[in-house]
Order: structure tokens, then C-alpha cells, then sequence
């Protein structure tokens, strides 16, 4: 699949040919990490950092909170290795910092070996320095120590000169099953489809920040269809990936989903797009689109809005949710609603009421003895969290979030007591 590339100049996302001659110089990259990171992973690559004159240190923190990102350049240790992958990186990647002795410090299926090659022979020092050695000898020396590899065709890097498929095919071989990404030379969507269809990742970027092709074009180029009419069947989810129905896409329908950041799909019985709520108001906040492993499914992940997903204005086309979704439902439209008098009116406006009952719940599942008393008892505690978390504006999926992230990171906290904390309620 494509992974779109951001590559960092004083705070902004730029295109080098060649790593040397700076063609495009693209502006703030959040607003492109936005929307890059609708499709999957990010490359984030530091060249300040790289060359060793300065960093973008605060800029890929912030951008890491908004995307999924690789993040590269300047790391030359593991304490620094360490530092991104607390930071949020999904993954690392490590150039001539990349040897057995820092290599083996570090989480394995998180570390990308980058390997620079100008005519399939690995460069160093800012792609000035060419060593001895092949591409596939470094694959091999560094296979068993890392997830995946990087692998930059210097000589095409920013030039659009298309990909070479047999050597990508060896590259792959090479590998042995890890995951081999590409970059330097993309030019057309078939050049994403054709690394795709090797078992290869296309790394882009000039292609995409000179218009040479859309973001939609890439992302949809290795996808296929066994349908007449060439519609991809897209599931529906929302943002705690709950099914909300099936329905279909196009390129012009994921084009026009990724454009404006909404639920965009094909409508059949209309011969078109359909633009999800604009009749009804149960619009949806598009947050990503990812592809099955058959390449002929796609994934929408949204927040809906309204009533919900169905046009029977329930929240899916299976019927009403069920579980924590619908616990969360409940709450908010208790809270909406709440009458003087209530429960619900209770827990929000009376002192220390809700904190008591987290409390009470808490050390009651803490002695729970048995499964069904342990499930009841969480029960609760997820009840009054729900409200207290709604209380203040998070949600379930907020909380799932910083949940993934927290694992992301390599250092531990000790998760000791906090000092002076109780069992009881702060006066």
C-alpha cells in the first residue's frame, strides 16, 4: 500500500531531489498529516536532524498525536529510539544507527533498518558515502534484529522515474518476510500497485505534493474487484470499530470522502455519490479508510452523527447497539435530559455522590471472589465512570485511544499508589 511521506525543514514538510536540491517547500505539515493519515502510516523523516543541524523535535511530537507515524532522521542511539517510541511512533526507522549492538536494545517489530542504495549499493553520510557493501547484504546482516526495512532508490529519490519491478521482487525475496517498503521513483498510482502486488509498501512523495497523483489514486491503486461495475464493498465502522452497515465505494467516492473529511460512499440505487447525511443530518466524521488483506474490501471508520448509521434512524443496520456502546448512548441522553430529581440529576449535581459511588464500586470488584461477582461488579464501575467521563466531555473511544498509545510506549511507569491517595473522599 502507499505510505505517504512527510519530510522535515525547519517545521515544514518539504520535497528534495535527490536528498540535495529543494524543489518544494509544502508549508505546515499538520494540516497534510491530517489528511495523509486517513490511509494508514505516515513517514515522518527529520532531515534537519539527518545532517545534524538542528531538529523538528516538537513539530513530529505534535504530529504523532495526529496521525500514525514512522518517524526518522538523526536517530543515532536507543536512548533516542526510546524517546520516539514513548513519543507515540508506531515505528522508528534507523539509518547508520542501524547495527546489531543498538538494534537488539530495541523492540524488534517497531524498528525499520533504513538502507539507502544508489545503484543497489548502500550509501551512507547523507547518501554521500558509498560503501562496499549491497543492499542484500545489509538485508542479511540485519534481518534478524528488525520488522522491516526501508529500502530509498537514491538515484530516483524525488525524480518520478518509476520503479523497477524485478529489482523490488529480489529485494522482497531477500527479506524473507519482512515487510519491505520503497521509496524514490514513484510516479504513477501503478507504480503503488505494482510494488504492492511484489509484497512491498510504496513510499511517495513528490508524486503526491506535485499533483503527479492524488492521495485517493495511490491508496486505491492496488485495490480490486470482482464486481461488473467495479465497486469496492466498504464496512462501515464507528470509531470503537463497531459495524454500522455495509455499502460501497468507488475511486471518485474515496476521493471525495478523503477531500472533505466525511462519509462518502457509492450510492447504487442512485448511480452516484452518496455523501452520508446530507438529507438527514446523520452526517460522519471520516477518521480512517483502510483496506482488507484481499485488497478488494475497505474499512470506513467514522463518527456518525445523528440517529444514527441506518435510514431507519436507528444507530446501525443491525438494530440498536448493545454493550458499552449503548451504555454510552444511555448516558449521554441521560445527562441531556436529566429532570430535576433524578439519578442521573443526583450524580452530576450532588457533592461528592459520584465519587463516592466510583469508590464504593471500585473496592466492591476489588473483593469480588467469583467471575459472575467480578462481572457485575465492573459493570458498575463502568457505569459511573461512563457518566463521570461524560460529565466532562470524554468518551469510551477517547479513553481506547490513549489506551493504544500508553502502548506504544517501551518505558514503564512503576504504577505504584499516588502519595497521600485513600480509600476515601477528599473533603
Amino acid at each position: 500500500m502507499i505510505i505517504p511521506s512527510i519530510d522535515l525543514i525547519d517545521g515544514n514538510a518539504v520535497q528534495l531531489i535527490e536528498g540535495r536540491e529543494k524543489v518544494i517547500d509544502a508549508g505546515d505539515p499538520r494540516s497534510i498529516a491530517d489528511k495523509f493519515g486517513l490511509v494508514g502510516e505516515v513517514a515522518l523523516i527529520d532531515l534537519d536532524a539527518a545532517l545534524g543541524r538542528g531538529d523538528n523535535r516538537e513539530v513530529i511530537q505534535d504530529l504523532c498525536k495526529r496521525a500514525h507515524c514512522r518517524v526518522g532522521g538523526g536517530i543515532r542511539d536507543v536512548q533516542t529510539a526510546i524517546e520516539w517510541l514513548d513519543a507515540g511512533a508506531s515505528k522508528i526507522i534507523l539509518g547508520t544507527a542501524a547495527t546489531p549492538e543498538i538494534l537488539r536494545e530495541l523492540p524488534r517489530e517497531r524498528v525499520i533498518a533504513a538502507l539507502d542504495s544508489r545503484d543497489n549499493m548502500v550509501v551512507t553520510e547523507g547518501w554521500t558515502n558509498q560503501t562496499s557493501r549491497t543492499v542484500e547484504q545489509q538485508i542479511k546482516e540485519l534481518g534478524e534484529y528488525v520488522g522491516g526495512f526501508l529500502i530509498t532508490f537514491v538515484e530516483g529519490e524525488g525524480r518520478m522515474g518509476g520503479l523497477d519491478g524485478e529489482r523490488i521482487r529480489r529485494l522482497v525475496e531477500q527479506a524473507d518476510g519482512r515487510p519491505v517498503t520503497v521509496a524514490g521513483g514513484v510516479r504513477l498510482p501503478e507504480d503503488v500497485q505494482l510494488a504492492d502486488g511484489l509484497g512491498a509498501d510504496a513510499q511517495v512523495g513528490m508524486a503526491l505534493y506535485s499533483g503527479a497523483f492524488d492521495l485517493a489514486d495511490g491508496f486505491c491503486a492496488p485495490l480490486r474487484s470482482d464486481r461488473p461495475d467495479g465497486l469496492w464493498p466498504t464496512v462501515v465502522t464507528d470509531e470503537r470499530g463497531v459495524a454500522l452497515g455495509l455499502t460501497y465505494s468507488s475511486l471518485e467516492s474515496v476521493r471525495e470522502a478523503i477531500a472533505s473529511r466525511r462519509g462518502v460512499y457509492y450510492s447504487r440505487s442512485r448511480g452516484g455519490l452518496w455523501k452520508k447525511g446530507e438529507s438527514s443530518g446523520n452526517t460522519q466524521d471520516l477518521l480512517s479508510i483502510t483496506t482488507d488483506c484481499d485488497r478488494d474490501t475497505l474499512r470506513f471508520s467514522v463518527r456518525q452523527r445523528g440517529a444514527g448509521f441506518c435510514h431507519k434512524q436507528t444507530s446501525t443496520c443491525f438494530g440498536a447497539q448493545a454493550g458499552l456502546g449503548a451504555l454510552e448512548q444511555t448516558v449521554g441522553q441521560r445527562i441531556e435530559r436529566a429532570s430535576a430529581g433524578s439519578y442521573t440529576r443526583r450524580l452530576l449535581d450532588e457533592p461528592g455522590l459520584l465519587a463516592q459511588k466510583l469508590i464504593e464500586e471500585s473496592r466492591e470488584l476489588d473483593a469480588a471472589s467469583t467471575p459472575a461477582e467480578a462481572a457485575w461488579e465492573l459493570a458498575d464501575v463502568l457505569y459511573f465512570a461512563t457518566v463521570a467521563a461524560a460529565r466532562r466531555g470524554a468518551s469510551l473511544a477517547d479513553a481506547e485511544r490513549l489506551l493504544d498509545a500508553r502502548a506504544l510506549q517501551v518505558t514503564r511507569r512503576p504504577g505504584n499508589a499516588k502519595a497521600g491517595s485513600t480509600l476515601g473522599v477528599d473533603s
